[in-house]
């Protein structure tokens, strides 16, 4: 990435400027020292900024920089003279948002192991398979799992709540030195349709990763934000590392609550809020606060954004909502500004600077505009592949998405939905998502989701799940001719089946797999 765009971003952000001299030689310092992980992060804000707050949560925890880096190190030593844990080790973390996560994290990282972030919302059995599968030395968790990790493998040290105080309380003085080899974040894909699988995320090399985000999404130095996305999910974990390095106060809840976020969002006086899109949809079902919360950013991510919900969001709290499109896998793709959502709502946008994007055909050649492709991206922070060893297909440094989309003719982005969800119904290729879309501006329907069932005359048809507003009603037929009005006669779903509630996962994202079951 070239300098000037870099100093420029930087200087637009607030992160440029002047500050106490030895502040900021210890700031510089300790990234030299420690690299640009979580664990570096941390410091290099806890050097410039010690007495800033860094974490708020809702049980009354308000923790300083200063004092988040040391009841980290005080974990960090204790978990190593406690529990062995070392340099190559894997360290499961099963919490929800609070500061004890973070905490763990960076524990983790400052000793040289990985950090294996654990979906709250596996089964027991799921989370026994990821104990065996990424070999943990130990799980730490919130005292909600105590039962869930009850048949986890017999080695594996469980460290809970208490346990994890305990140790910090408890732990002998003593200094770190930066480890052998770096610590990584393992995130686990988010299982929709199967079990999870672990990614091993890169430790970013320099600004270039967080100056990419920042040019398009206009975060600064000192914000307040709000994260209300898991941050055992990319999205949530990303929004941390941006929010360190700007030397941000976080706030987190354990769970979200679309009133209780609203009434924090006001109390914490909250400049963004990083959240995932069923959490948007959510906030517009509850009345809005008066005055309106201080919001300058509202950025989301994790799943396509439903029909006509970008518009309905900015008509109530202004224009600041900015979509990124991306996955575990390649972190980000693209993202679409509040310019670009009003004028193309279901869009993804562009891709930031240092990105490179390319929609290929079957045979990986360039499609032309408006075409719908295979999607692959390039930038600085395209996972390692996964820990079973396995990774995803790569042309000239792009790296396959398994999504399909089209670029318009002003270059902005269109996710069709994923490749292993297009049907084939009658010989003619079907995108689910075109579908629920449409469905999703019914002023009747609350949310939507369509998927591909078997089908003797046609090979496979679409059926619609549809969860409607309270003491709302609609006919199935009628369902059925709206979408005949608009889009092909093979796009209309055979079967209309309404719902209390998609079933999503902890992330928001509508599980197929719970759909066909609930069909059958």
């Amino acid at each position: 990435m070239d300098l000037p765009f870099v100093v420029a971003t930087l200087t637009r952000r607030g992160l440029l400027t002047p500050g106490r001299p030895i502040r900021v030689a210890s700031q510089l310092g300790a990234l030299r020292k420690w690299g640009w992980s979580l664990a570096g992060e941390l410091r290099q804000a806890a050097a410039r900024d010690p007495d800033r707050a860094a974490v708020v949560d809702e049980r009354g925890a308000e923790l300083t920089y200063a004092e988040l880096l040391d009841r980290a190190e005080r974990l960090a030593r204790a978990t190593r003279a406690a529990l062995g844990v070392q340099t190559g080790d894997r360290v499961g973390v099963l919490c929800r948002n609070h500061h004890g996560l973070i905490e763990t994290i960076v524990a983790a990282i400052l000793l040289g192991a990985d950090a294996v972030l654990v979906n709250t919302g596996l089964s027991a059995a799921q989370l026994a398979t990821v104990a065996e599968e990424q070999r943990l030395r130990v799980l730490v968790h919130d005292a909600e799992f105590a039962e869930r990790i009850v048949g986890l493998p017999a080695e594996v040290h469980r460290l809970d709540e208490r346990g994890r105080e305990e140790l910090v309380a408890g732990a002998l003085p003593g200094e770190l030195r930066p480890p052998e080899r770096d610590g990584r974040i393992i995130v686990l894909t988010s299982g929709t349709t199967g079990a999870p699988k672990g990614a091993r995320r890169p430790t970013p090399h320099g600004f270039g990763p967080l100056v990419s985000i920042i040019d398009r999404i206009p975060l600064h130095t000192r914000d307040r934000v709000m994260i209300a996305a898991p941050l055992f999910h990319t999205w949530g974990y990303a929004a941390l590392q941006v929010a360190f390095a700007l030397r941000a106060t976080v706030v987190l809840h354990r769970r979200f609550d679309p009133a209780a976020t609203l009434a924090a969002l006001v109390e914490q006086r909250c400049d963004a809020l990083f959240a995932v899109p069923v959490m948007v949809q959510r906030l517009l079902e509850v009345p809005p606060p008066d005055p309106r919360p201080p919001l300058k950013v509202v950025a989301v991510s994790g799943s396509a954004l439903p029909g006509g919900l970008a518009p309905r969001f900015m008509d109530v709290y202004g224009d600041v909502l900015y979509n990124l499109y991306g996955s575990t896998e390649v972190s980000w793709a693209s993202i679409a500004g509040p310019a670009d959502l009003r004028a193309a709502p279901t869009t993804a946008g562009r891709p930031p600077h240092g990105t490179r994007l390319a929609i290929l055909g079957a045979a990986g050649e360039p499609v032309p505009n408006g075409r719908v492709g295979r999607i692959f991206v390039g930038n600085e922070m395209l996972f390692e592949g996964y820990t079973s060893g396995a990774s995803r297909e790569r042309r000239d440094g792009l790296l396959d998405t398994g999504d399909l989309g089209r670029v318009n003719a002003d270059g902005l982005l269109f996710v069709d939905g994923r490749a292993d969800d297009m049907i084939v119904s009658g010989g003619e290729n079907v995108f689910p998502s075109e579908v629920e879309d449409l469905l999703a501006r019914l002023p009747q329907v609350r949310e939507a989701a369509v998927i591909g069932v078997p089908d003797p005359e046609y090979g496979q048809r679409l059926a619609a799940f549809l969860a409607l507003h309270p003491g709302e009603t609609l006919d199935p037929e009628a369902v059925r001719e709206y979408v005949r009005h608009y889009l092909a006669r093979f796009s209309v779903p055979r079967d209309v089946v309404f719902v209390r509630y998609l079933p999503r996962n902890a992330t928001g994202k509508v599980l197929t797999r719970e759909l066909r079951r609930y069909y059958a």
